[in-house]
């Protein structure tokens, strides 16, 4: 190997996949230096990149679920490893003819010769622990859900209508049914005793997401803010991750999906309504947020005053959105000042 051959800048594209990784290495003016597939082990990897990409640039990793663990791994053996935004990346190579997972490495590879990618934030340990929590619960609520309009169908099925799954007594209510009626008990019994278990691992989740909010002091902090409870507030921190990475607090509310898109071709411009949400868990809490300060709250705010003024004007669902999005903006701010939230005096009329 010679010494300009030492001096030539590379970059490299990752395509992984659980088992195999495809890997293609380019040089600065864009020639192939090599293109191979090895097993998707971190040791592997860093070994092949440093026997065929000397002076390595950027190396390039689209988001997915083994992202933040191999990425994490790249990083730790010096690999210049960046992790690109899979949606962007995924416009920016559509305008190929095929789409295979060399032709996927090759493109990542290109993204990092030319500069033109979005380079997204991998999650700390400690954030990706309470967000996979989180997830857990959530995906329980959302079976739990599933199981209650499954037991509702079934009584509504043999006559035996319960109204709505919404309340709170209905499993109380589909008890009574089956005790009132053992023939449809084969069909219910089952389907109580997978709610009931539900029950149990929400409640377990809840708790320990309880204890770490109480043992987190910015947790505590953000949850001052009204409407706010430790579900939105670990949520949106492990969303944000480090609030330092924005620039602005302004910024948090495009970020997670709050702000509305603009249309423009000509003389004509419109609203294409909220974009896309990184993280769709995390706005329906801040929205959810946004509904109780709105509907619950009882003390008076700027930001309670602000929604009405949207509601009025726009409906109560544009209203939510906007206390939403300001919701993220106050908690941003509470997050990096170290303060907390101040409701205020309304003025007198």
């Amino acid at each position: 190997m010679t010494a300009e051959s030492q001096t030539i800048k590379t970059y490299v594209g990752l395509d992984v996949s659980l088992s195999d990784t495809h890997i293609c290495v380019l040089d600065q003016s864009g020639k192939r230096l090599f293109r191979g597939v090895v097993p998707s082990d971190p040791i592997v990897i860093t070994e092949t990149i440093l026997a065929h990409a000397t002076c390595c640039e950027r190396v390039a990793v689209e988001t997915g679920a083994t992202t933040p663990w191999l990425w994490r791994e790249l990083r730790r053996r010096g690999v210049p490893a960046i992790c690109v935004d899979a949606r962007h990346a995924s416009k920016a190579q559509s305008m190929r003819r095929n789409k295979t997972d060399r032709n996927d490495a090759e493109g990542l590879a290109e993204l990092m010769r030319i500069g033109w990618f979005k380079e997204a934030n991998v999650r700390t340990p400690e954030a990706q622990y309470i967000k996979s929590m989180l997830s857990a619960r959530y995906q329980l609520r959302l079976n739990r859900r599933d199981i209650l309009n499954q037991m509702r169908g079934i009584v509504k099925t043999f006559g035996l209508f319960t109204g709505s799954t919404a309340t709170r007594k209905f499993p109380e209510i589909v008890r009574k049914v089956v005790d009132e009626h053992p023939e449809v008990a084969p069909m219910l019994a089952p389907l109580l005793a997978v709610h009931d278990s539900m029950i149990e691992q929400i409640k377990y989740y809840e708790d320990q997401l309880k204890i770490i909010a109480k043992n987190d002091e910015n947790a505590r902090r953000i949850m001052t803010v009204p409407g706010v409870s430790y579900l939105v507030a670990l949520g949106f921190m492990s969303a944000i991750d480090d609030p330092s990475r924005f620039s602005s607090s302004s910024k948090v509310g495009p970020y997670l999906g709050l702000a509305p898109r603009v249309r423009q071709s000509g003389e004509t411009s419109w609203s294409a309504g909220i974009g896309h949400a990184p993280d769709p868990m995390v706005r329906s809490y801040l929205y959810q947020a946004a509904t109780i300060l709105l509907t619950k709250t009882a003390t008076w705010s700027k930001l309670k005053a602000c929604g009405f003024r949207i509601y009025k004007r726009a409906g109560f669902t544009r209203a939510a959105i906007a206390v939403a999005r300001k919701l993220a903006i106050v908690m941003h701010s509470i997050w990096i000042d170290g303060t907390e939230f101040v409701h205020g005096k309304a003025k007198a009329a």
